[in-house]
Formats: structure tokens, sequence, C-alpha cells
């Protein structure tokens, strides 16, 4: 039995210690067992028996007083002092009772060393700190110690653990210490670790995107630092760790941070009755550490008594229920203690759910007492067992009562409704922001949520589905569906438009092959954009066209259209240009120009060059032809005669030719008739150029 101030109560019948208390009784001795231990365990335990005599319980004075903590172990240090040098003999402490042969884990400066034993010795530097822990409760280390002063690397955290509620702000302290002058110092937690850049480098907490705008580091003086994360989420469970770093040494701790676990109040009422009257006590419980010095409200049939303390003593009537909250969190009471309608079996049919209901009270046996039922608010008569059989169709609702109590029903089972989808926020989405989906559905049994992404099933098993960071591929249609042992219901689909500036801008060229002047080509600005781009197109820096259109059009290109061409995606939320393309035009040579040097009158016997040029692309070969003969007097573009004579009068004509075709020029070489006064081996040359074919 546990000690109380009034009638002892059987450990077995505690709520507190159900499961996890074990007699084993022998003629004269009897063992309590006690697993899972608890700090809350912590308490005087007495041993009771009753005998047929009158009075005749007896109960052992003293009892057996446990105490139940962590191994609190403390490093204790013994400085030696040997021939100058510097040695200390450390010892693993602890106050509680060990387990027999221990091994033992320590750490130097944060880091394990090689050493299982509860003592030794060692040489140490003044920076140097030490921590111990027993192997297999690795997570509750010894304070770390310094073994020389108080200004050794060091980082000693608060507390092992803390409980905070959602939507609540919670403050993770550390104290830290160094000898040597600290160059930078940061809050981390392993679990972020998939998002550092190289993973045995943990990176400062307040540049993660999850918790963005919510943390805060306070260090209200040297040596103390306070994490402080608000708008507490499920999510930011986790372990929390400090680090420093000095000029030579880095704080690469091994040792366990702090442990924070998110959470609904999650408030219990416990009940303590006793044997001979209807009394009870009431205790408010949550397995969250509450704020210090809180105040309760307590609930009686639905409605607030005038009652703020954690304990609440009353008389209860068979139909009473009791709930309670603490104060500043009353969405989240505890479940009243009270009737209730169980769901016993249910078969789940597409228009309705046959259900076999048992109407449970937690304050007398069932099977002393006479129901009622209640199906969408009207009594159903000639029921008084406390099982009920019915078909429930959507919007069905059923509840009991003891009877002569019609007032004071159960809480109502039904059937699901449809849920319902919102968005937060409700405006434009834009990508990299944060959005939630919340499902909400009214339904008795508790509902679990499921959520799905266009016929894909999503992970998600809460109410709310979080994009810490929304992107362009999350965009789609969701939907969620709610199901509870009376059936299942699928929301409507709410289509996510994420909005985001231009991205990925390029210039497409169709055809890809060679270009050819004449030819139909197409230019095409590819963009990824929401809402759709608008486009600027340039050429050469020249603004060409704007419009929405994404397309530039040549139906038949010319070589003057060849150059550099880009396009500029924009919308609202901003513009990109894209790289340049070079549009590279093909076509066949123009009409070739010809020419002579010296184009003065020729000595006979001196040297003639003959020169050809055409606009090609790709650039033109040349070859020259004297007229009347057919094989080619020269390839290139430049033809010399050297040591011109008579015979090498005539037409003389040029030839311009590429893959895509070719033209000529005619040059005319002629002999002038002799002048007076000029001697008769000099010639006149006259140049006649005639259009030739192109291919």
């Amino acid at each position: 039995m546990q000690v109380s101030d009034r009638e002892p109560v059987d450990l077995r019948t505690d709520s507190e210690y159900s499961g996890r208390v074990q007699y084993h009784c022998g003629k004269n001795g009897c063992t309590l067992r006690i697993s899972d231990l608890r700090e809350r365990d912590s308490a005087e335990y007495k041993f009771m028996f009753t005998t047929n005599l009158p009075g005749g319980s007896v109960a052992g004075e003293p009892g057996v007083t446990l105490s139940v903590t962590d191994p609190d172990l403390q490093v204790q240090v013994k400085p030696i002092v040997h021939q100058g040098d510097t040695k200390a003999e450390l010892k693993c402490h602890s106050a509680c009772r060990l387990p027999d042969h221990p091994s033992y884990i320590w750490y130097k400066s944060g880091q394990e060393i090689e050493a299982q034993t509860s003592s030794f010795t060692i040489s140490f530097e003044l920076t140097d700190s030490y921590t111990c822990a027993l192997k297999g409760r690795e997570d509750f280390p010894s304070p770390s110690v310094c073994v020389y002063g108080q200004h050794c690397h060091r980082v000693l955290y608060t507390e092992k653990s803390v409980c905070a509620f959602k939507g609540s702000s919670v403050d993770i302290y550390c104290t830290y210490s160094s000898d040597e002058s600290i160059t930078s110092k940061f809050w981390f937690s392993p679990e972020c670790s998939h998002q550092w850049q190289s993973a045995s480098q943990p990176e400062d907490l307040s540049t993660d995107s999850q918790y963005t705008g919510r943390v805060q580091v306070i260090e209200t003086w040297r040596g103390f630092s306070t994490l402080r994360i608000s708008d507490l989420r499920e999510r930011d469970s986790a372990e929390y760790h400090f680090k420093f770093r000095t000029p030579r040494f880095e704080w690469r701790s091994s040792l366990p941070g702090t442990t924070l676990t998110v959470t609904d109040p999650d408030m219990q009422v416990q009940v303590r009755r006793y044997r001979y009257n209807s009394w009870a006590e009431l205790k408010c419980h949550s397995r969250c550490r509450l704020p210090d010095h809180p105040s309760y409200i307590w609930y009686k049939n639905g409605q607030k008594v005038q009652k703020t303390t954690l304990y609440y003593s009353d008389y209860f009537g068979s139909a009473d229920s009791y709930s309670c909250a603490v104060k500043g969190h009353e969405d989240f009471p505890s479940p009243s203690e009270s009737l209730q309608v169980k769901v016993n079996r249910n078969i789940v049919y597409p228009s309705y759910t046959y259900a076999e209901l048992t109407c449970h009270s937690s304050c007398s046996p069932a099977d002393r007492l006479s129901y009622v039922w209640f199906k969408n608010g009207a009594r159903i008569m000639k029921e008084e067992s406390s099982s009920y059989k019915d078909r429930l169709y959507l919007g069905d609702s059923i509840s009991c009562a003891l009877k002569g109590h019609d007032n004071y029903r159960s809480l109502a089972v039904y059937a699901l409704k449809v849920p319902y989808v919102s968005v937060s926020p409700s405006g434009e989405i834009m990508e990299n922001t944060s959005v939630t989906l919340t499902c909400s559905s009214d339904a008795n049994p508790a509902t679990t949520y499921t959520w799905y992404m266009e016929e894909q099933k999503l992970l998600n098993k809460e109410p709310h589905l979080v994009f810490s960071s929304v992107q362009s591929s999350d965009s789609g249609e969701y939907y969620c569906a709610a199901e509870n042992e009376l059936g299942k219901r699928t929301s409507e689909y709410i289509f996510i438009n994420v909005k985001y500036a231009p991205k990925h801008a390029s210039v497409l060229v169709s055809p890809s092959a060679e270009i050819v002047e004449g030819s139909s080509m197409t230019l095409t600005c590819s963009s990824d954009a929401n809402p759709a781009a608008k486009y600027t197109w340039y050429k050469e820096n020249q603004t060409l066209l704007q419009g929405p259109e994404d397309i530039y059009h040549f139906p038949s290109i010319s070589s003057e259209d060849r150059g550099n061409y880009h396009c500029k995606s924009e919308n609202q939320h901003g513009e990109l240009a894209s790289k340049s393309v070079f549009i590279d035009v093909q076509y066949g040579p123009k009409l070739p120009s010809v020419s002579v040097s010296p184009s003065a009158e020729i000595v006979e016997g001196s040297s003639v060059n003959l020169t050809c040029s055409s606009d090609a692309n790709p650039a033109a070969n040349y070859t020259w032809y004297k007229e009347n003969e057919d094989s080619p007097k020269a390839s290139g573009q430049i033809f010399t005669i050297t040591d011109f004579r008579d015979e090498h009068s005539g037409n003389y004509y040029c030839e311009a030719q590429n893959r895509r075709g070719s033209q000529n020029s005619t040059l005319h070489l002629i002999v002038v008739a002799e002048r007076r006064g000029l001697p008769s081996n000099h010639l006149s040359l006259k140049r006649d150029q005639n259009p030739g074919n192109s291919i």
C-alpha cells in the first residue's frame, strides 16, 4: 500500500501504478516489485495485512522510503604532487547505490576516452574538464568538472529534459567556460544533421529554415546562454546542444544536451475513491512538466466550478462527470471522468455503418445500472441495457445516460461528417514560404487522418500537413481522409497553386539543324513561371518584340537576320533573362566582284593579279577560267599571270562556290592598238564584269 492521509490504498488499484506493480508473497514474507520507476514513485511504502479479528488490519511501522533519481554521478578530483608533475586522481562517485561491478565511460573536454573503471590517475592540462557516466546509462552523465580552477573547456546544461506545450515558448539554458578567447558560439540540434553541409560540422540553429523567426539566443551575462524557441511545434521535439570555438579548441561534445518534448498538455483526472462512501479525491495530472505554480480549472458536468488547485475533493453522484485543464490552456482539457459510449464492433458499408455500442460509466459497475439511449437527440424507448445495436448513417449521433438522469448524457458518438480542408495563409501562396493544410472533421470517437496528393498517399497522420518551405513541385490537388471506428470520409479536393518568379529561362531554336537563307525558323523562349510569364525578344540588345507570346518567327530568314538573340521572361514576382544564342544563316555566294592589279597599262612581260571576292556563308571557294577553255586556269581568290603576253588577252571569269550555290563574274582583258608615241610592246587592259549564274 501507499501511505495516505486518509484510508490506505492498495497499489494494484491505483491508476498511477497500473501495470507496474507485482506482489510476490509467501508464508512469512511479501515482496513489492515496482517496474519502470519514475521520480514521482519516490514515497514511503508500508505493508498491510487483514485478519478475521475485530479491527484486524495491521500495517508495519515504519515503512520503507524509496527515493527514485538519476544515477546522480559526481567526478571527485584529488590532486597529486609528484616531482612537479601536474597529475590528479579522478573518481566517479554516486550517492545512490549502483549495480554490482558497473562499467564506466569517461569524457575529456567532452570527448570520450579509453577508461572503464571508476577511478584512474591522469596527467592534465589546465584547460581539461572530465565527465563520467555508467555504461548503458550514458544519458545521465555527471556534470563536467575542471581538474584545476573554474575556467576549463566545458558546457553544462541546466536540465537534461524539458517538456513544453504546443504553441508555447520554451527556454533551454546552459553555462560554458574556457580559459581561451571564444571566437564563435551557437546552438544546434543533431536531428537537423541531414541539412548540414557536412555531417561532422553542426550548423547554427538560427539559420535553419525550420526555425525561421522562432529562435532567439539570449546572453544576459558572459558564460550563460539561453536558447528560446517560440510557437512550438511537435517537430521541434529534439535534442539541443551548445557549441563554442577558440583559436585552438572546438567543443565537439559527445555528451547529451537538453532533450525537448513538445506535446499537448495531455491532462488526466486521477481518481482516488474511498471504500465506505461516495467521497473521492481528484488530481489534475499531466505527463508534461507544468509551469511553476500553475492555476487549474475544474469542470463538473460541463460547468466550471470555483476550484483552482491541483487537488479537488467532492461527493460523486452516479452520473457526475469531472474534467480539468491548466489555466491558459483551456483548449486542452482532460477527458471527462463520466459516462462514455464505446464502440465494441462495427462493419462499415458504403452508405452506413453497423455498430454495436456499450454505455460505460467510470463511476459504478455497468452491470448494476439501467440505461437510456438517445439517437439524434430523441430518446429510444425500451432500451435499458448497457449495449445498443443500430445502423448509423451520415450525421447520426448516439448518446446514453443512466436511467433517471436524462440530463446528464454521455458525449455522443456519431458517424463521421465530411472533413473540410483549410489553407493557412489563405492568400496567395509564394514559393519558399510556410503553408499549413488543416483537415477538420467533427467526430467521436477520436479521428485519425491521412493526407493524399492526387491519389498519392502521404505519410502524414496528423490533422495538419505542414510545408515549411513550399516548392513549385508541391502544386497540385490535395485531400484528406478522416477515419474512426464508425467509418471513413474524404474531403473535397483543394488545389494548391504555388506562385513564383520566372526561372530556367532559355532559347530553343527550331529547326535545330543548319539554317539556310529563305527557310522558315522559330525561336521559342522556354521559362518556368507562375503566373505565366510575358516575354521580350532582343537581337544584339535591341528590342524586337514584347508581349505574351514566347515565340519569335522568321517566315523567310535572310542573311541580315544573322546575329545573337536572347529573351526576357517576367511576371509580377520577378524577371529573368536567358543566355544568348547565335543564329548562323547560311547562303550561297552573292555576285562576285573582280579586280585586276596593277590597274594601269601593263608592260609586256610583267606580272598581273586577278582578284575575285564574294559574300557567302559558309565561305566560298574560287576557280578561274578563260573563255573557250575547258580546264580551269587556277583556284583560289587570286589568279596571278606572270610574264604577261599577247596570247594572254581574252575573257576571264571567276566562279565563287559553296555547298549552298555558286556565282561567276567575267573580266575582259584587251590588247590596245599601238598609239603614237607608245612602244609597241605595251598593252592596254579593259575590264568587263558580266553576271554569271547561281545554282
